[in-house]
């Protein structure tokens, strides 16, 4: 009998060396209890010579398994040791691209709900994704709050410099965010020229700027009360002071070079405050970057795809794939 918690980790992590190469596929007894479409069979890793800044001890990547019954897949990740992109091609390619931040509070990467879902539903309409699973603040990484932008700047930087490879299109890469993803993915859009970490090879002088990004019910502000205190503790610490709080508050570092932004909260959301997106949205407009925002009365938190069936926010979808068209993208 195979042990289940290894079963699901080998299904995300055995077997990834650097470059390109096949995962194992799901354990049959997983798939039959929850039949769903294959994981992808392409890895990236971000470092070729191993993440930078490594604590003494390096984080041990673990799979939790949160779904009951017959639910879909529900699989998060933390203990990432070994920052890597999962890659979704399409069947035919549109040109675009885009980078997949799931959330997780930074205590964890929402694999499937935030991640693989949004891949397939992007990669059906001819995206190709590339799902970030980066590293985590509270793992011990020389970069503190910045380790998981420095992925995200890596990430952006290895998918256009390999647009030729991936037959897209280096000026239609798209970044998307959820929750605490969506924390890193404006940090992305609106950081994204800060020299967080040494360059490494050739594809560290491209652009880490995205097209477009989308930023999902995100965490945006380290301040309390309006922060996430989950998120905000394992990013800055029990007791930042104001200066650290300002300076991963990411409205607070929008400019006219953040690219346009695509806003998308519930009102009803306990765990992420709505005001984290109006405040965003409103930096944004006095920057003069564009800016869409769509709120719902009802969805909550964490709804992506699936839980968004049957409320307001299951819209957000088709509305976001309208306003990339009006961007040029998709």
């Amino acid at each position: 009998m195979i042990d289940r918690r290894h079963a699901l980790l080998g299904t995300l992590a055995a077997g990834l060396s650097v470059g390109v190469h096949a995962q194992a596929p799901p354990p049959a007894r997983i798939a039959r209890r929850r039949p769903r479409q294959p994981d992808p069979t392409e890895t990236i890793e971000l470092w070729p010579d191993g993440a930078p800044g490594s604590p003494s001890r390096l984080p041990i990547e673990v799979v939790e398994d949160r779904a009951t019954g017959d639910a879909v897949a529900d699989r998060a990740v933390h203990g990432i040791a070994r920052p890597r992109m999962v890659v979704f091609r399409p069947a035919r390619p549109n040109g675009s691209a885009a980078l997949v931040m799931p959330g997780g509070g930074y205590a964890r990467i929402v694999v499937d709900r935030e991640g693989y879902e949004i891949a397939r539903w992007l990669a059906d309409r001819g995206w190709t994704v590339f799902v970030l699973f980066y590293r985590l603040p509270g793992d011990g990484w020389a970069a503190g709050p910045d380790v998981a932008l420095s992925d995200a700047q890596r990430g952006l930087r290895l998918v256009r410099s390999s647009a030729t490879r991936f037959g897209i299109h280096p000026d239609r890469v798209a970044a998307m965010g959820f929750s605490a993803g969506g924390h890193v993915c404006a940090d992305l859009a609106t950081r994204f020229a800060q020299p967080i970490y040494a360059p490494v090879d050739a594809a560290d002088r491209v652009s880490a700027r995205p097209d477009v990004a989308a930023l999902l019910y995100a965490v945006q502000s380290m301040a309390l009360p309006l922060a996430h205190p989950g998120s905000r503790a394992l990013l800055l610490g029990p007791s930042p002071t104001p200066s650290l709080e300002r300076a991963h508050s990411t409205a607070a570092n929008v400019t006219s070079a953040t690219p346009p932004c695509f806003l998308v909260h519930a009102e009803d959301d306990r765990s992420v405050a709505v005001d984290n997106s109006l405040a965003f949205r409103a930096a944004a407009i006095k920057a003069g970057v564009a800016v869409e925002t769509h709120l719902f009365a009802a969805g909550g938190h964490g709804f992506g795809l699936s839980r968004a069936v049957g409320k307001p926010a299951a819209s957000w979808p088709i509305l976001f794939e309208d306003w990339c068209r009006a961007q040029g993208l998709g």
